[in-house]
Protein backbone atom coordinates (compact mmCIF):
# COMPACT_ATOMS: atom_id res chain seq x y z
CA UNK A 1 0.00 0.00 0.00
CA UNK A 2 1.39 3.72 -0.76
CA UNK A 3 2.69 5.21 1.89
CA UNK A 4 0.06 8.36 1.65
CA UNK A 5 -2.51 5.51 1.41
CA UNK A 6 -1.44 3.96 4.64
CA UNK A 7 -0.67 6.98 6.47
CA UNK A 8 -4.33 8.31 6.07
CA UNK A 9 -6.06 4.27 6.69
CA UNK A 10 -4.18 4.76 10.26
CA UNK A 11 -5.30 7.89 11.15
CA UNK A 12 -8.77 7.42 10.20
CA UNK A 13 -9.55 4.16 11.22
CA UNK A 14 -9.25 0.59 9.42
CA UNK A 15 -5.63 -0.66 10.12
CA UNK A 16 -2.66 -0.70 7.22
CA UNK A 17 -3.06 -4.38 7.15
CA UNK A 18 -6.08 -4.60 5.30
CA UNK A 19 -7.74 -7.93 3.07
CA UNK A 20 -8.72 -7.49 -0.19
CA UNK A 21 -12.39 -7.07 1.14
CA UNK A 22 -11.62 -4.67 3.43
CA UNK A 23 -9.71 -2.68 0.80
CA UNK A 24 -12.49 -2.78 -2.00
CA UNK A 25 -14.55 0.25 -0.38
CA UNK A 26 -11.20 2.44 -0.40
CA UNK A 27 -11.41 2.06 -4.07
CA UNK A 28 -14.07 5.07 -4.51
CA UNK A 29 -11.81 7.54 -2.56
CA UNK A 30 -8.67 6.38 -4.16
CA UNK A 31 -10.52 6.77 -7.77
CA UNK A 32 -11.90 10.06 -6.77
CA UNK A 33 -8.47 11.91 -5.68
CA UNK A 34 -6.76 10.09 -8.98
CA UNK A 35 -9.31 11.89 -11.05
CA UNK A 36 -8.99 15.12 -9.35
CA UNK A 37 -4.89 15.06 -10.02
CA UNK A 38 -5.45 13.38 -13.50
CA UNK A 39 -7.68 16.47 -14.25
CA UNK A 40 -5.50 19.22 -12.54
CA UNK A 41 -2.36 18.11 -15.09
CA UNK A 42 -4.95 18.36 -18.19
CA UNK A 43 -6.52 21.97 -17.54
CA UNK A 44 -4.26 23.17 -15.26
CA UNK A 45 -0.91 25.30 -16.39
CA UNK A 46 2.30 26.01 -13.75
CA UNK A 47 2.83 25.71 -10.52
CA UNK A 48 0.91 28.68 -8.97
CA UNK A 49 -2.11 27.34 -10.54
CA UNK A 50 -1.88 23.99 -9.40
CA UNK A 51 -0.99 25.25 -6.01
CA UNK A 52 -4.29 27.03 -5.83
CA UNK A 53 -6.18 23.84 -7.91
CA UNK A 54 -4.72 21.88 -4.66
CA UNK A 55 -6.53 24.31 -1.78
CA UNK A 56 -9.49 24.17 -3.52
CA UNK A 57 -9.46 20.90 -3.70
CA UNK A 58 -8.80 20.33 -0.21
CA UNK A 59 -11.08 23.46 0.69
CA UNK A 60 -13.65 21.69 -0.62
CA UNK A 61 -13.33 18.25 0.69
CA UNK A 62 -12.61 19.24 4.31
CA UNK A 63 -15.54 21.36 4.21
CA UNK A 64 -18.22 18.52 3.06
CA UNK A 65 -15.71 16.00 5.79
CA UNK A 66 -16.83 18.99 8.82
CA UNK A 67 -20.34 18.36 7.22
CA UNK A 68 -20.69 14.51 6.12
CA UNK A 69 -17.77 12.99 8.12
CA UNK A 70 -17.41 10.42 5.34
CA UNK A 71 -13.87 10.80 2.95
CA UNK A 72 -15.10 9.19 -0.06
CA UNK A 73 -18.49 11.14 -0.08
CA UNK A 74 -16.96 13.60 0.64
CA UNK A 75 -14.43 13.16 -2.51
CA UNK A 76 -16.73 12.03 -5.34
CA UNK A 77 -19.05 15.32 -4.00
CA UNK A 78 -16.05 17.70 -4.93
CA UNK A 79 -15.07 15.81 -7.82
CA UNK A 80 -18.73 16.63 -9.47
CA UNK A 81 -18.67 20.04 -8.02
CA UNK A 82 -15.29 20.25 -10.18
CA UNK A 83 -16.68 18.47 -13.24
CA UNK A 84 -19.58 21.13 -13.23
CA UNK A 85 -17.38 24.33 -12.55
CA UNK A 86 -15.15 22.99 -15.83
CA UNK A 87 -18.10 22.15 -17.99
CA UNK A 88 -20.11 25.45 -17.43
CA UNK A 89 -16.68 26.98 -17.93
CA UNK A 90 -15.85 25.25 -21.16
CA UNK A 91 -19.22 26.01 -22.57
CA UNK A 92 -19.33 29.68 -21.52
CA UNK A 93 -15.83 30.34 -23.25
CA UNK A 94 -17.51 28.76 -26.66
CA UNK A 95 -19.95 31.29 -25.99
CA UNK A 96 -18.74 34.27 -24.94
CA UNK A 97 -14.75 33.51 -24.82
CA UNK A 98 -14.64 34.35 -21.67
CA UNK A 99 -13.90 31.23 -18.78
CA UNK A 100 -16.44 31.04 -15.91
CA UNK A 101 -15.47 32.93 -12.68
CA UNK A 102 -16.70 33.37 -9.21
CA UNK A 103 -18.27 36.68 -10.21
CA UNK A 104 -21.17 34.42 -11.92
CA UNK A 105 -21.98 32.91 -8.90
CA UNK A 106 -21.61 36.58 -7.06
CA UNK A 107 -24.30 37.96 -9.78
CA UNK A 108 -27.23 35.38 -10.08
CA UNK A 109 -30.04 36.97 -11.73
CA UNK A 110 -33.65 35.26 -12.55
CA UNK A 111 -33.15 36.15 -16.38
CA UNK A 112 -29.65 34.76 -16.52
CA UNK A 113 -31.51 31.18 -15.57
CA UNK A 114 -34.29 31.70 -17.54
CA UNK A 115 -32.35 32.21 -20.60
CA UNK A 116 -30.02 29.30 -19.50
CA UNK A 117 -32.54 27.32 -19.47
CA UNK A 118 -34.59 28.47 -22.41
CA UNK A 119 -31.53 28.22 -24.85
CA UNK A 120 -29.92 24.92 -23.53
CA UNK A 121 -32.89 22.47 -22.84
CA UNK A 122 -29.88 19.78 -22.42
CA UNK A 123 -29.43 20.82 -19.06
CA UNK A 124 -32.27 19.86 -18.01
CA UNK A 125 -31.38 16.59 -18.81
CA UNK A 126 -28.10 16.07 -17.92
CA UNK A 127 -29.61 17.54 -14.79
CA UNK A 128 -31.82 14.77 -14.13
CA UNK A 129 -29.53 12.42 -14.90
CA UNK A 130 -26.74 13.53 -13.03
CA UNK A 131 -29.47 13.36 -10.08
CA UNK A 132 -31.35 10.23 -10.90
CA UNK A 133 -27.60 8.48 -10.97
CA UNK A 134 -26.16 10.64 -8.04
CA UNK A 135 -28.43 9.41 -5.44
CA UNK A 136 -28.50 6.64 -5.43
CA UNK A 137 -24.11 6.23 -5.88
CA UNK A 138 -24.01 8.64 -2.73
CA UNK A 139 -26.41 6.25 -0.58
CA UNK A 140 -24.01 3.55 -1.68
CA UNK A 141 -20.56 5.51 -0.60
CA UNK A 142 -22.65 6.11 2.65
CA UNK A 143 -22.87 3.05 3.67
CA UNK A 144 -19.68 1.69 2.61
CA UNK A 145 -17.38 4.15 3.56
CA UNK A 146 -15.28 2.62 6.11
CA UNK A 147 -13.36 6.22 7.27
CA UNK A 148 -14.82 8.80 9.68
CA UNK A 149 -13.20 12.53 10.40
CA UNK A 150 -13.22 14.67 13.32
CA UNK A 151 -15.22 17.65 12.51
CA UNK A 152 -12.69 19.62 13.95
CA UNK A 153 -10.21 18.74 12.37
CA UNK A 154 -12.04 19.14 8.77
CA UNK A 155 -12.74 22.09 10.16
CA UNK A 156 -9.38 23.56 10.86
CA UNK A 157 -7.80 21.71 7.58
CA UNK A 158 -10.55 23.66 5.83
CA UNK A 159 -9.79 26.94 7.26
CA UNK A 160 -6.11 26.05 6.21
CA UNK A 161 -6.45 25.66 2.88
CA UNK A 162 -9.13 28.77 2.54
CA UNK A 163 -5.89 31.09 3.91
CA UNK A 164 -3.16 28.64 1.61
CA UNK A 165 -5.86 29.99 -0.72
CA UNK A 166 -5.94 33.42 -0.31
CA UNK A 167 -2.83 33.93 0.22
CA UNK A 168 -1.82 32.21 -2.94
CA UNK A 169 -4.47 34.51 -4.39
CA UNK A 170 -3.09 37.65 -3.20
CA UNK A 171 0.63 36.47 -4.24
CA UNK A 172 0.19 35.85 -7.73
CA UNK A 173 -2.65 38.31 -9.23
CA UNK A 174 -4.61 37.17 -12.22
CA UNK A 175 -2.67 38.61 -15.37
CA UNK A 176 -4.37 40.67 -17.50
CA UNK A 177 -6.09 38.66 -20.23
CA UNK A 178 -6.06 35.11 -18.21
CA UNK A 179 -9.91 34.84 -17.75
CA UNK A 180 -9.85 34.73 -21.49
CA UNK A 181 -8.35 31.56 -21.96
CA UNK A 182 -10.37 28.31 -22.12
CA UNK A 183 -8.30 26.61 -19.34
CA UNK A 184 -7.02 27.10 -15.79
CA UNK A 185 -10.44 26.75 -15.27
CA UNK A 186 -10.66 25.90 -11.16
CA UNK A 187 -7.61 27.93 -10.63
CA UNK A 188 -9.51 31.08 -11.70
CA UNK A 189 -12.67 30.61 -10.70
CA UNK A 190 -11.42 30.53 -7.57
CA UNK A 191 -8.78 33.34 -7.66
CA UNK A 192 -11.32 35.54 -9.15
CA UNK A 193 -13.51 34.87 -5.73
CA UNK A 194 -10.19 36.12 -3.89
CA UNK A 195 -10.10 38.87 -5.88
CA UNK A 196 -13.84 40.23 -6.19
CA UNK A 197 -14.53 40.00 -2.91
CA UNK A 198 -11.62 42.32 -1.90
CA UNK A 199 -12.44 44.75 -4.62
CA UNK A 200 -16.20 44.42 -3.21
CA UNK A 201 -15.01 44.89 0.12
CA UNK A 202 -12.98 48.22 -0.62
CA UNK A 203 -14.18 49.74 -3.50
CA UNK A 204 -17.58 48.23 -4.57
CA UNK A 205 -18.89 47.32 -7.84
CA UNK A 206 -18.01 50.75 -9.39
CA UNK A 207 -15.39 53.14 -9.25
CA UNK A 208 -16.46 56.45 -7.95
CA UNK A 209 -14.82 59.12 -5.90
CA UNK A 210 -15.38 59.13 -2.44
CA UNK A 211 -17.27 62.57 -2.37
CA UNK A 212 -17.43 65.66 -5.00
CA UNK A 213 -18.14 69.24 -4.02
CA UNK A 214 -20.71 69.76 -7.07
CA UNK A 215 -24.14 68.25 -7.30
CA UNK A 216 -26.33 67.93 -10.34
CA UNK A 217 -28.97 70.52 -10.63
CA UNK A 218 -31.43 68.12 -11.40
CA UNK A 219 -34.96 70.09 -11.28
CA UNK A 220 -38.38 68.04 -10.50
CA UNK A 221 -40.13 66.72 -13.46
CA UNK A 222 -37.30 68.25 -15.75
CA UNK A 223 -39.12 69.63 -18.82
CA UNK A 224 -37.77 68.96 -22.48
CA UNK A 225 -39.19 71.80 -24.78
CA UNK A 226 -37.81 71.21 -28.21
CA UNK A 227 -37.24 73.99 -30.60
CA UNK A 228 -38.86 72.46 -33.63
CA UNK A 229 -41.12 69.27 -34.82
CA UNK A 230 -39.36 66.28 -32.72
CA UNK A 231 -38.16 63.96 -35.15
CA UNK A 232 -38.19 60.02 -34.37
CA UNK A 233 -34.88 58.92 -34.33
CA UNK A 234 -33.83 54.85 -34.83
CA UNK A 235 -30.86 54.06 -33.19
CA UNK A 236 -28.92 51.00 -35.30
CA UNK A 237 -26.90 48.88 -33.62
CA UNK A 238 -24.42 47.31 -36.37
CA UNK A 239 -22.76 44.22 -34.85
CA UNK A 240 -19.09 44.01 -35.69
CA UNK A 241 -18.68 46.35 -37.78
CA UNK A 242 -15.60 48.79 -38.62
CA UNK A 243 -14.16 49.93 -41.98
CA UNK A 244 -11.45 47.34 -42.15
CA UNK A 245 -9.52 49.77 -44.17
CA UNK A 246 -7.82 49.91 -40.78
CA UNK A 247 -5.96 46.99 -41.36
CA UNK A 248 -3.11 46.82 -43.39
CA UNK A 249 -2.76 45.31 -46.73
CA UNK A 250 -6.77 44.64 -46.95
CA UNK A 251 -8.04 44.19 -50.66
CA UNK A 252 -11.86 45.39 -50.14
CA UNK A 253 -14.50 45.91 -53.48
CA UNK A 254 -14.91 48.74 -55.29
CA UNK A 255 -16.67 51.46 -53.68
CA UNK A 256 -15.93 50.45 -50.40
CA UNK A 257 -16.58 53.17 -47.41
CA UNK A 258 -19.43 54.96 -48.67
CA UNK A 259 -21.50 52.84 -45.84
CA UNK A 260 -19.71 54.64 -43.00
CA UNK A 261 -20.04 57.84 -44.29
CA UNK A 262 -22.61 60.78 -42.54
CA UNK A 263 -25.04 62.88 -44.05
CA UNK A 264 -22.49 65.39 -44.16
CA UNK A 265 -19.97 62.95 -46.17
CA UNK A 266 -17.84 62.55 -43.22
CA UNK A 267 -16.26 59.47 -42.07
CA UNK A 268 -16.35 59.51 -38.11
CA UNK A 269 -14.49 56.84 -35.56
CA UNK A 270 -16.20 55.95 -32.63
CA UNK A 271 -14.00 54.24 -29.81
CA UNK A 272 -15.88 51.79 -27.53
CA UNK A 273 -14.60 50.03 -24.95
CA UNK A 274 -14.46 45.85 -26.27
CA UNK A 275 -12.70 44.06 -28.41
CA UNK A 276 -13.61 41.24 -30.56
CA UNK A 277 -16.52 40.25 -29.27
CA UNK A 278 -18.48 41.85 -25.75
CA UNK A 279 -21.11 43.76 -27.67
CA UNK A 280 -23.00 44.87 -24.50
CA UNK A 281 -20.16 46.65 -23.31
CA UNK A 282 -21.09 49.27 -25.98
CA UNK A 283 -25.01 48.78 -25.56
CA UNK A 284 -24.19 50.14 -21.72
CA UNK A 285 -22.25 53.18 -23.48
CA UNK A 286 -25.01 54.04 -25.65
CA UNK A 287 -28.31 53.64 -23.51
CA UNK A 288 -26.71 54.44 -20.61
CA UNK A 289 -24.37 57.21 -21.55
CA UNK A 290 -21.68 55.43 -19.47
CA UNK A 291 -18.12 53.86 -19.31
CA UNK A 292 -17.89 50.14 -18.54
CA UNK A 293 -14.25 50.21 -17.59
CA UNK A 294 -15.66 51.93 -14.86
CA UNK A 295 -16.98 48.61 -13.45
CA UNK A 296 -13.00 47.42 -13.57
CA UNK A 297 -13.00 43.62 -13.01
CA UNK A 298 -16.84 43.43 -12.92
CA UNK A 299 -17.09 45.07 -16.37
CA UNK A 300 -17.95 41.58 -18.05
CA UNK A 301 -21.07 41.88 -15.64
CA UNK A 302 -21.97 45.51 -16.73
CA UNK A 303 -25.15 44.87 -18.24
CA UNK A 304 -26.51 42.72 -15.75
CA UNK A 305 -25.08 44.69 -12.35
CA UNK A 306 -26.49 48.05 -14.11
CA UNK A 307 -30.30 46.22 -14.03
CA UNK A 308 -32.37 48.60 -11.87
CA UNK A 309 -29.64 50.05 -11.02
CA UNK A 310 -28.35 52.86 -13.45
CA UNK A 311 -31.60 54.89 -14.26
CA UNK A 312 -29.91 57.44 -16.29
CA UNK A 313 -29.60 57.06 -19.96
CA UNK A 314 -30.48 58.26 -23.64
CA UNK A 315 -33.89 56.73 -23.38
CA UNK A 316 -34.69 58.17 -19.89
CA UNK A 317 -33.94 61.33 -21.33
CA UNK A 318 -36.14 60.59 -24.35
CA UNK A 319 -38.92 59.56 -22.23
CA UNK A 320 -38.74 63.20 -20.66
CA UNK A 321 -38.93 64.79 -23.98
CA UNK A 322 -42.50 62.91 -24.92
CA UNK A 323 -40.75 60.10 -26.90
CA UNK A 324 -41.87 56.76 -26.49
CA UNK A 325 -39.14 54.16 -26.62
CA UNK A 326 -38.63 50.87 -27.81
CA UNK A 327 -35.90 48.47 -28.75
CA UNK A 328 -35.54 44.93 -31.17
CA UNK A 329 -33.18 42.95 -29.73
CA UNK A 330 -32.37 39.42 -31.47
CA UNK A 331 -32.25 36.89 -28.83
CA UNK A 332 -33.84 36.23 -25.63
CA UNK A 333 -33.57 39.42 -23.40
CA UNK A 334 -32.34 37.15 -20.14
CA UNK A 335 -28.95 37.13 -21.93
CA UNK A 336 -26.77 38.68 -19.50
CA UNK A 337 -29.39 40.80 -17.69
CA UNK A 338 -30.18 42.78 -20.85
CA UNK A 339 -34.07 43.25 -20.44
CA UNK A 340 -33.35 44.55 -16.98
CA UNK A 341 -30.57 46.60 -18.06
CA UNK A 342 -32.47 48.12 -21.02
CA UNK A 343 -35.68 48.94 -18.54
CA UNK A 344 -33.51 50.28 -16.27
CA UNK A 345 -31.99 52.62 -18.86
CA UNK A 346 -35.44 53.91 -20.00
CA UNK A 347 -37.03 51.32 -22.51
CA UNK A 348 -40.74 51.28 -22.06
CA UNK A 349 -41.07 48.31 -24.73
CA UNK A 350 -38.70 45.76 -25.01
CA UNK A 351 -39.10 42.97 -27.57
CA UNK A 352 -36.64 40.46 -28.18
CA UNK A 353 -36.13 37.29 -30.51
CA UNK A 354 -38.67 35.29 -28.88
CA UNK A 355 -41.51 37.84 -29.48
CA UNK A 356 -40.13 37.95 -33.13
CA UNK A 357 -39.60 34.49 -33.71
CA UNK A 358 -36.38 35.02 -34.70
CA UNK A 359 -33.52 32.53 -34.95
CA UNK A 360 -30.15 33.13 -33.41
CA UNK A 361 -28.99 35.04 -36.74
CA UNK A 362 -30.90 36.67 -39.03
CA UNK A 363 -30.31 39.06 -42.03
CA UNK A 364 -30.54 42.56 -41.50
CA UNK A 365 -33.67 42.99 -43.18
CA UNK A 366 -35.47 40.81 -41.21
CA UNK A 367 -34.97 43.30 -38.47
CA UNK A 368 -35.51 46.25 -40.58
CA UNK A 369 -38.93 44.77 -41.84
CA UNK A 370 -39.68 44.37 -38.05
CA UNK A 371 -38.84 48.41 -37.38
CA UNK A 372 -41.14 49.56 -40.38
CA UNK A 373 -44.22 47.21 -39.09
CA UNK A 374 -43.82 49.11 -36.06
CA UNK A 375 -43.08 52.07 -36.90
CA UNK A 376 -46.09 52.03 -39.28
CA UNK A 377 -48.40 50.61 -36.07
CA UNK A 378 -47.23 53.70 -33.63
CA UNK A 379 -46.08 56.32 -35.07
CA UNK A 380 -48.74 58.94 -34.54
CA UNK A 381 -49.39 57.92 -30.84
CA UNK A 382 -45.98 59.70 -30.49
CA UNK A 383 -42.25 60.51 -31.68
CA UNK A 384 -40.58 56.99 -31.52
CA UNK A 385 -36.96 56.16 -30.44
CA UNK A 386 -36.31 52.72 -31.22
CA UNK A 387 -32.96 50.84 -30.73
CA UNK A 388 -32.37 48.14 -33.36
CA UNK A 389 -29.87 45.23 -33.07
CA UNK A 390 -28.39 44.24 -36.24
CA UNK A 391 -26.89 40.49 -36.35
CA UNK A 392 -25.51 39.79 -40.40
CA UNK A 393 -22.22 40.99 -39.00
CA UNK A 394 -21.66 38.53 -36.36
CA UNK A 395 -19.34 36.03 -36.35
CA UNK A 396 -18.46 32.78 -36.55
CA UNK A 397 -16.94 33.35 -40.62
CA UNK A 398 -15.82 30.40 -41.62
CA UNK A 399 -19.44 29.71 -43.57
CA UNK A 400 -21.06 31.78 -45.95
CA UNK A 401 -24.24 33.14 -44.20
CA UNK A 402 -27.23 33.17 -46.30
CA UNK A 403 -25.36 33.21 -49.75
CA UNK A 404 -28.27 33.56 -51.79
CA UNK A 405 -29.25 36.97 -50.26
CA UNK A 406 -25.39 37.76 -51.78
CA UNK A 407 -25.62 41.22 -53.64
CA UNK A 408 -25.99 40.70 -57.43
CA UNK A 409 -22.52 42.85 -57.89
CA UNK A 410 -20.64 41.16 -55.06
CA UNK A 411 -17.08 39.62 -56.13
CA UNK A 412 -14.93 37.81 -53.44
CA UNK A 413 -11.80 40.31 -53.19
CA UNK A 414 -9.48 37.61 -52.80
CA UNK A 415 -7.93 38.05 -49.19
CA UNK A 416 -5.77 35.40 -48.19
CA UNK A 417 -7.99 35.02 -44.76
CA UNK A 418 -11.09 33.49 -46.03
CA UNK A 419 -12.62 34.93 -43.04
CA UNK A 420 -11.79 38.79 -44.49
CA UNK A 421 -13.96 37.82 -47.38
CA UNK A 422 -16.63 36.74 -46.15
CA UNK A 423 -17.01 39.57 -43.70
CA UNK A 424 -16.89 41.89 -46.72
CA UNK A 425 -19.85 40.20 -48.25
CA UNK A 426 -21.62 40.40 -45.10
CA UNK A 427 -21.25 43.97 -44.95
CA UNK A 428 -22.22 44.52 -48.35
CA UNK A 429 -25.45 42.90 -47.75
CA UNK A 430 -25.72 44.86 -44.31
CA UNK A 431 -25.11 48.33 -46.86
CA UNK A 432 -27.73 47.04 -49.19
CA UNK A 433 -30.27 46.17 -46.19
CA UNK A 434 -30.30 49.41 -45.04
CA UNK A 435 -30.49 51.28 -48.46
CA UNK A 436 -33.44 49.57 -48.89
CA UNK A 437 -34.78 50.28 -45.16
CA UNK A 438 -33.93 54.25 -45.84
CA UNK A 439 -35.96 54.05 -49.18
CA UNK A 440 -38.66 51.88 -47.72
CA UNK A 441 -38.92 54.42 -44.69
CA UNK A 442 -39.17 57.59 -47.69
CA UNK A 443 -41.28 55.29 -49.35
CA UNK A 444 -43.86 54.63 -46.42
CA UNK A 445 -43.72 57.76 -44.11
CA UNK A 446 -43.30 60.65 -46.80
CA UNK A 447 -44.51 62.97 -43.68
CA UNK A 448 -42.35 61.69 -41.16
CA UNK A 449 -38.78 63.11 -40.13
CA UNK A 450 -36.49 60.99 -38.87
CA UNK A 451 -32.85 61.09 -37.21
CA UNK A 452 -31.09 57.78 -38.33
CA UNK A 453 -27.73 57.46 -35.91
CA UNK A 454 -25.56 53.88 -36.93
CA UNK A 455 -22.64 52.54 -34.59
CA UNK A 456 -20.07 49.46 -35.03
CA UNK A 457 -20.10 47.84 -31.51
CA UNK A 458 -16.97 46.88 -32.09
CA UNK A 459 -14.50 45.26 -34.12
CA UNK A 460 -14.47 41.43 -35.52
CA UNK A 461 -13.08 38.80 -33.71
CA UNK A 462 -10.45 37.90 -36.50
CA UNK A 463 -9.43 42.12 -37.06
CA UNK A 464 -7.00 41.72 -33.80
CA UNK A 465 -4.94 39.12 -36.49
CA UNK A 466 -4.70 41.77 -39.31
CA UNK A 467 -5.03 45.46 -37.69
CA UNK A 468 -0.83 44.73 -37.47
CA UNK A 469 -0.22 41.50 -39.13
CA UNK A 470 3.32 41.84 -38.01
CA UNK A 471 2.98 41.72 -34.11
CA UNK A 472 2.63 38.68 -32.19
CA UNK A 473 -0.12 37.33 -29.78
CA UNK A 474 1.95 38.28 -26.33
CA UNK A 475 2.14 42.17 -28.23
CA UNK A 476 -1.42 42.23 -29.51
CA UNK A 477 -2.58 40.83 -25.90
CA UNK A 478 -0.76 43.52 -24.22
CA UNK A 479 -1.77 46.04 -26.85
CA UNK A 480 -5.56 45.32 -26.17
CA UNK A 481 -5.32 45.42 -22.44
CA UNK A 482 -3.62 48.79 -22.34
CA UNK A 483 -6.84 49.89 -24.62
CA UNK A 484 -4.26 50.91 -27.81
CA UNK A 485 -7.36 52.59 -30.30
CA UNK A 486 -5.76 50.50 -32.89
CA UNK A 487 -7.94 47.55 -31.73
CA UNK A 488 -11.37 49.63 -30.72
CA UNK A 489 -12.03 51.66 -33.19
CA UNK A 490 -15.31 51.33 -35.17
CA UNK A 491 -17.57 53.81 -36.44
CA UNK A 492 -20.88 55.82 -36.26
CA UNK A 493 -22.53 57.54 -38.69
CA UNK A 494 -25.77 59.95 -39.09
CA UNK A 495 -28.74 60.22 -41.69
CA UNK A 496 -31.50 61.60 -41.39
CA UNK A 497 -35.12 61.15 -44.19
CA UNK A 498 -37.27 64.88 -44.50
CA UNK A 499 -34.96 66.06 -41.23
CA UNK A 500 -31.91 68.30 -41.45
CA UNK A 501 -29.78 67.58 -38.54
CA UNK A 502 -29.90 70.23 -36.06
CA UNK A 503 -26.80 70.62 -34.36
CA UNK A 504 -23.67 67.81 -34.93
CA UNK A 505 -20.77 69.87 -33.06
CA UNK A 506 -20.56 67.21 -30.51
CA UNK A 507 -20.35 64.79 -33.54
CA UNK A 508 -16.08 64.80 -33.24
CA UNK A 509 -14.00 62.57 -35.80
CA UNK A 510 -13.20 60.52 -32.96
CA UNK A 511 -15.88 59.92 -29.97
CA UNK A 512 -15.85 57.69 -27.10
CA UNK A 513 -19.03 55.70 -27.06
CA UNK A 514 -20.62 57.20 -24.11
CA UNK A 515 -21.07 60.38 -25.71
CA UNK A 516 -23.38 58.91 -28.34
CA UNK A 517 -26.27 59.95 -26.32
CA UNK A 518 -25.59 63.94 -26.56
CA UNK A 519 -24.54 63.29 -30.59
CA UNK A 520 -28.30 61.53 -30.86
CA UNK A 521 -30.33 64.77 -28.48
CA UNK A 522 -28.31 67.32 -30.21
CA UNK A 523 -28.65 66.00 -33.80
CA UNK A 524 -32.64 65.73 -33.17
CA UNK A 525 -32.87 69.37 -31.51
CA UNK A 526 -33.50 68.41 -28.48
CA UNK A 527 -31.69 70.06 -25.22
CA UNK A 528 -29.35 68.46 -22.90
CA UNK A 529 -30.49 67.41 -19.36
CA UNK A 530 -28.36 68.61 -15.97
CA UNK A 531 -26.40 65.46 -16.14
CA UNK A 532 -25.65 65.16 -20.17
CA UNK A 533 -25.25 69.09 -19.85
CA UNK A 534 -22.45 68.33 -17.14
CA UNK A 535 -21.14 65.60 -19.45
CA UNK A 536 -20.84 67.74 -22.50
CA UNK A 537 -18.47 69.95 -20.77
CA UNK A 538 -16.68 66.60 -19.80
CA UNK A 539 -16.32 65.67 -23.88
CA UNK A 540 -15.13 69.31 -24.54
CA UNK A 541 -12.42 69.41 -22.06
CA UNK A 542 -11.63 65.93 -22.91
CA UNK A 543 -11.34 66.22 -26.51
CA UNK A 544 -14.03 63.36 -27.26
CA UNK A 545 -12.21 60.91 -24.69
CA UNK A 546 -14.07 59.67 -21.56
CA UNK A 547 -12.79 56.85 -19.44
CA UNK A 548 -9.70 57.38 -20.90
CA UNK A 549 -9.49 61.39 -19.76
CA UNK A 550 -7.04 62.17 -17.00
CA UNK A 551 -6.45 58.30 -16.32
CA UNK A 552 -10.29 57.56 -15.34
CA UNK A 553 -10.58 60.65 -12.99
CA UNK A 554 -13.56 62.61 -14.98
CA UNK A 555 -15.30 59.06 -15.19
CA UNK A 556 -15.28 58.63 -11.75
CA UNK A 557 -15.56 62.40 -10.87
CA UNK A 558 -19.15 61.58 -12.90
CA UNK A 559 -20.10 58.47 -11.32
CA UNK A 560 -20.33 59.73 -8.25
CA UNK A 561 -22.15 62.66 -9.15
CA UNK A 562 -24.84 60.87 -10.36
CA UNK A 563 -24.70 58.16 -7.08
CA UNK A 564 -25.60 61.66 -5.26
CA UNK A 565 -28.41 62.86 -7.63
CA UNK A 566 -30.16 58.95 -6.93
CA UNK A 567 -29.46 58.17 -10.58
CA UNK A 568 -27.04 55.30 -9.88
CA UNK A 569 -28.06 53.37 -6.58
CA UNK A 570 -26.36 50.16 -4.78
CA UNK A 571 -23.31 50.34 -6.41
Amino acid sequence: MPPLIAALAHRLGPPPSLTTSQMLPLLPFVAFHLAALITMVAIENGPVRMLAYLLTWGLLNFTWLALLRRPAVAAGLSLAVFAAVIWISRFKHHVLWMTANFMDVMIIDAETVAFLWTILPEVRVIGITAVVIAIPLLLLLWRIDPWRMRRRVAAASSAACFAGLVTVSFAFPLQDGEVFADDNNISVFMRTGVEAVHILATQGYLEADAEVTERLKLADGEACSPAGKRPHIILLHDESSFDIRAANGIKVPPGYGSHFKSFDGKARTFLVEGAGGPSWYTEYNVLAGLSSRSFGRFQFFVTRIAGGRVSRGLPQALRRCGYRTFSIYPVFGGFLGTRSFYKSAGVENFIDGRDIRGGVFEPDRFYFDHAVRLIAHERDQAPMFLHVYLTANHFPYEFPFRPELTPPNWRDPGNAMPEVNEYLRRQAMTEGDYKDFVARLKRDFPGESFLIVRFGDHQPDFAKLIVDPTAGIPEVTRRIMTYDPRYFSAYYAIDAINFRPVNVSSALDVLDAPYLPIVVKEAAGLPLDATFAEQKRILQRCRGLFYACANGAEARRFNRLLIDAGLIKGL
